[in-house]
């Protein structure tokens, strides 16, 4: 068998390349030969979401639960895996298979894995269907992270049902000089990792471009290496006084070495999983009056995905040996709405999309007893219409929206969402959320062949959703604390059987219900130097209908909990800043008792994982003040998993243990 499938990948992946450079270098030449003295200067955004409503709005306004996290701050405290950061999020769990570079799913409130839409600079980046493996995020060139919960399908569309991740990478500054850094991380289990990045802009326009290399030994003792490079680049450009044309690049490239199987068990030399990934977006911004804007966004996600496993030895020949299997996603997608100013106090957003979805999968496996080939290309078309409205009155703000959603195999369906926040006083904010929201079938369960007969006619599986908090200021605003209550009931869930109902009948259908519910608890201090944080989640999860699945074993049990969501979970942070330059932080992170499966067994049998609590400790300090001429020179220290604890994310798969690190980034120009 022939590396990564006959290199049908690279070829796909160095297409992909090439058409990110070439969108990428045309802009940079663009904003590197244009000045306007009349250019405006894009607004700063601290405070503002853009993922939210169909406008960019102040996150007070809002009617659910947002996070902001700043890219500054995981810099400083060494964060280099977006996971890292979205560990620490109040209503988020994360499960990862063991080591750095194992796949890597999100529960959001008790949802399921694939009800999280992850988008990069407006792009959405999850499998047709939402699932989306994390390990591949990096944190080296994020501006901020809005982690939206909530149903928000009114606005993104399928797979936004629990909630919206949204990467927002960094771009130069207008009028801003040339800025250039590199930098480095290095430490336990063999880890170095690398990033250039590069910046400026001029009167009219403004660039930005970072590379990044990662690589790890991993944790087990043979074959656990993962290793990571991603270009990302964005460039704004001011066309005129009322025009604004954005790029936004990013090429990813990575591979993972893992000797285990489905189980955990460690039983393979050579077998390793790879992804190359490449989203491009384009937006134009018009300003056509004072009052009417037209937006235009047009984007393709590629990602080449899958994995290889020769025989170890000649000797291994018994069982399933060998396999390969390769996976073509590819998204294509342009969204055009006008924002409309009513009056001062509303403005509408109306738009449209068309988006087109393709795959081609082809898999080959070889075993003692019979050796199974199969190939398979699908795509589907769907296209949708929206309207937004955000409304002002006195201390009161709301908004609401509505998707109908024209999907050539599932049809028509409709999703929506109603936001809105009192301010109660000075000090108390009230707000809530209610909304219905949708998961499109994944590829599998509509087309599948072979084996398992996939279902066209599937709908999709639907979720309908409560929330409702309060935000409350105290000592002038120097702390500040919220607590939010939610409640989601999941129906239509998509379950696979063995034995249809008739001979020939397709093998999924839409058959089990669930809820989740719970409540979330931050809160934060500023006490001069010191800044004290902390939250606090409690979940409750149940089966409500078990579908086909039957047994203790199965991954739906009636009346039982969702597997791999703790039922309690949070953390507690503190941070200091010593002097100007030097700052220090530490946080720890409890994990609660979760249930999950031994798939060792057959039937798989029912296990708890074990609650843990994790310490981390970092320390940032600036020791080289850049000047004019000289590069300025940032260290950092991390310590991750301190006390050393032995815990498992999925059951069979240990994680880390103690972690030493040590960073330091030269800089010119900043």
């Amino acid at each position: 068998m022939s590396s990564r499938v006959g290199r049908e990948g690279e070829h796909e992946m160095t297409r992909s390349i090439l058409r990110a450079v070439v969108l990428t270098g045309a802009f940079a030449a663009a904003v590197l030969h244009t000045s306007d003295a009349s250019a405006q200067t894009p607004v700063q955004l601290d405070g503002i979401v853009v993922t939210g409503t169909a406008t960019p709005l102040e996150r007070s306004k809002l009617g659910n639960h947002v996070t902001l996290i700043r890219g500054v701050d995981l810099v400083e405290r060494g964060i280099f895996d977006v996971t890292d950061a979205l560990r620490e999020v109040p209503g988020i769990a994360v499960a990862r298979s063991g080591s750095f570079g194992g796949l890597t799913s999100i529960f959001m409130r008790g949802g399921e894995s694939d009800y999280v839409q992850v988008m990069i600079d407006g792009v959405q980046v999850n499998q047709p269907g939402g699932s989306f493996d994390f390990s591949g995020l990096t944190a080296e060139n994020i501006e901020r992270i809005e982690i939206v919960r909530g149903p928000s399908s009114a606005l993104h569309g399928s797979d936004a049902v629990a909630g919206v991740i949204h990467i927002i990478t960094k771009s130069g500054a207008p009028d801003a000089d040339v800025r250039a850094g590199a930098s480095f991380r290095a430490g336990s289990f063999g880890r170095f990792d690398t990033t250039l990045d590069l910046s400026g802009g001029t009167e009219r326009a403004s660039y930005g471009v970072t590379l990044a290399r990662y690589r790890t030994d991993g944790i087990l003792d043979f074959n656990n290496q993962f290793e990571n490079t991603v270009l990302t680049g964005k460039a704004q450009l001011q066309i005129d006084e009322r025009t604004t044309a954005t790029v936004a690049a990013r090429v990813g490239d990575r591979q993972f070495n893992f000797p285990t199987d489905f189980s955990g068990a460690i039983v393979d030399q050579n077998q390793f999983g790879f992804n190359d990934e490449t989203s491009v977006a384009l937006t134009i911004d018009r300003r056509l009056s004072d009052r009417v804007t037209l937006i235009a966004n047009a984007n393709t996600y590629t990602i080449d995905s899958g994995s290889e496993d020769r025989p170890d030895s000649p000797a291994d020949s018994i069982g399933g040996f060998a396999g390969q299997s390769l996976n073509n996603y590819r998204r294509n997608a342009l969204d055009v709405r006008a924002a409309v100013i009513l009056s001062e106090a509303a403005a509408l957003t109306v738009g449209g999309e068309l988006e087109e979805q393709r795959i081609r999968a082809f898999s080959v496996s070889e075993s003692s007893f019979f050796s199974f080939d199969s190939r398979s290309s699908n795509r589907r078309n769907n296209r949708a219409a929206f309207a937004h409205l955000n409304a002002t009155s006195g201390a009161f703000d709301a908004n609401a929206g509505v998707r109908f959603e024209d999907n050539e195999f599932f049809g028509g369906f409709t999703t929506w969402q109603l936001g809105a926040s009192f301010a109660a006083s000075e000090t108390t904010r009230l707000r809530g959320l209610v909304g219905r929201a949708i998961r499109e079938p994944t590829f599998a369960e509509a087309f599948a062949t072979g084996f398992a007969l996939g279902n066209p006619d599937l709908d999709p599986e639907t979720s309908t959703s409560l929330e409702l908090g309060v935000e409350q200021s105290l000592l002038e605003g120097r702390v500040t604390v919220q607590a939010t209550w939610f409640q989601q009931s999941f129906e239509e869930l998509i379950q696979f059987t063995g034995a249809p109902p008739a001979p020939g009948d397709p093998n999924y259908f839409n058959v089990a219900e669930a809820d989740a519910s719970g409540f979330e608890f931050s809160g934060q201090a500023t006490l001069g130097r010191v800044q004290l944080f902390g939250d606090f989640t409690l979940l409750d999860t149940e089966v409500i209908d078990s579908g086909f699945q039957q047994g203790e074993g199965a991954t739906f049990v009636e009346g039982q909990s969702l597997l791999r969501r703790p039922d309690q979970s949070g953390r507690l942070g503190v941070g200091v800043t010593l002097t100007d330059g030097i700052r220090v932080d530490g946080v720890l992170r409890h994990v609660g008792e979760r249930d999950d499966r031994d798939f060792n067994a057959f039937p798989a049998e029912a296990v708890t994982l074990e609650a843990y609590d994790l310490l981390d400790l970092s320390l940032s300090a600036r020791i080289i003040q850049p000047t004019e001429g000289r590069p300025g020179f940032d260290l950092t220290l991390r310590a991750e998993n301190l006390t050393d604890e032995e815990f498992q994310e999925i059951f069979g798969f240990g994680a880390p243990g103690r972690g030493l690190y040590v960073g330091g980034r030269i800089g010119w120009g900043r």
